[in-house]
């Protein structure tokens, strides 16, 4: 494409997933069951954590980031993505793309900052105890937020700038994305990996199995969650390019842009004590609170 093209270039037309009618009807379904379990368990995992006062900690200070970062990113995506099955008209303006694209980074490269911090977290909590509460204190834990978020701007609006002036200078801009891209990868990876070595070594110097077992017990949702969302960015992004698929492509991108963000919630809820305590409680105090409603129903009405 040359530049006057480019420059004048106002809409882009989707291929879709399929064109096949009766796989979209399929394809539309599951994503809609998936996306609005990813609604409900982000948001419910963030109302959770803001109510709870058992939750009160670095750990679950970051988790709610996390459900928050998840929940954008998927909404950048999914609900376009269910209209884009169903529409016959599959164009986007150019600046509607670009936006979605922007969001998208944002949120995408926060998680990938987010799972490193909190990596550190645990080391702090594992490796100094004593100290966890003064090193890891709120004000500590907003700047590493506002760190997050403002790394994950700065290069969300270079990745998105220099991916809409790809007409310009193709091979310049790819050079750019791919060197920009894969060092906020390896950083964060680097991070990771150096935190969970500190852990290791910390878990290995406590005595009995009970306690070691305990410690690397509050680390397993995130290796899990890091697995899975590094796992998936690295094979995206970093497979030779003999091997890329078109359709191959587009299911991963699904994966990691609706799948994810519902597995991370559930990941990080079903085998932790913590949530489940939480959750039950505030079902207790809910429940407790509707039936002090009734009883205060029935002395207006006059009954005892």
């Amino acid at each position: 494409m040359d530049k006057e093209n480019c420059s004048s270039l106002t809409e882009f037309f989707l291929l879709g997933i399929t064109d096949n009618s009766e796989i979209k009807v399929t394809l539309f379904t599951t994503i809609l069951l998936i996306y609005l379990t990813n609604l409900l368990a982000n948001l419910g995992m963030i109302i959770l954590i803001r109510m709870s006062s058992q939750l009160n900690t670095p750990m679950y200070f970051f988790l709610s980031h996390l459900s928050f970062c998840d929940l954008c990113y998927s909404t950048a995506i999914g609900p376009k993505t269910l209209v884009e099955l169903l529409a016959k008209n599959t164009s986007i303006p150019f600046v509607g793309c670009a936006l979605q694209f922007l969001v998208f980074c944002t949120f995408a490269d926060s998680e990938c900052l987010l799972l490193a911090v909190m990596a550190f977290d645990r080391y702090e909590a594992i490796s100094n105890p004593l100290l966890y509460t003064v090193n890891m204190s709120s004000r500590v834990c907003f700047l590493l937020m506002a760190g997050v978020y403002v790394l994950a701007t700065a290069d969300a609006l270079i990745h998105t700038t220099l991916t809409f002036r790809l007409c310009f200078y193709t091979q310049l801009n790819e050079l750019a994305i791919f060197t920009i891209f894969g060092f906020i990868e390896l950083s964060t990876i680097s991070v990771v990996l150096v935190s969970y070595c500190y852990i290791i070594l910390s878990v290995l110097k406590i005595h009995s199995a009970e306690g070691r077992f305990k410690a690397f017990s509050t680390c397993t949702s995130h290796i899990t969650t890091v697995a899975i969302f590094q796992g998936t960015m690295i094979f995206m992004y970093f497979r030779p390019s003999s091997s890329y698929s078109l359709d191959q492509d587009k299911m991963t991108s699904l994966f990691y842009t609706l799948v994810i963000p519902m597995l991370n919630p559930l990941i990080y809820s079903l085998r932790n004590k913590d949530v489940k305590r939480a959750l039950e409680k505030l079902k207790n105090k809910i429940q407790g609170s509707n039936i002090t409603e009734v009883l205060r129903f029935y002395t207006i009405l006059g009954f005892k």
